[in-house]
């Protein structure tokens, strides 16, 4: 089960970050919200958030990136 304690270290503070004990870097997220997240450029612990939505628009690509991650790596705070 995924807890905060496996937030990648990149994440942004917000509702949405990645889990890197999950991540398996398939790029999904990076598909389906490319403004909000990326691959950890040392290739260490898969994606990250580094851009939080702010929109009804750019919250519903995240919840998509989330929807769509096979991992099941992408969590929201709360």
């Amino acid at each position: 089960m995924a807890d905060q304690d496996g937030k990648h270290p990149l994440n942004v503070d917000g509702g949405f970050y990645v889990d890197h004990s999950l991540c398996a870097n398939h790029e999904s997220c990076v598909y389906f919200a490319p403004n909000h997240f990326r691959i950890d450029p040392g290739d260490h612990y898969g994606a990250y958030v580094f851009n939080q939505p702010n929109t009804p628009e750019e919250v519903a690509e995240c919840q998509r990136a989330m929807d769509g991650c096979p991992a099941k790596a992408i969590r929201i705070n709360g």
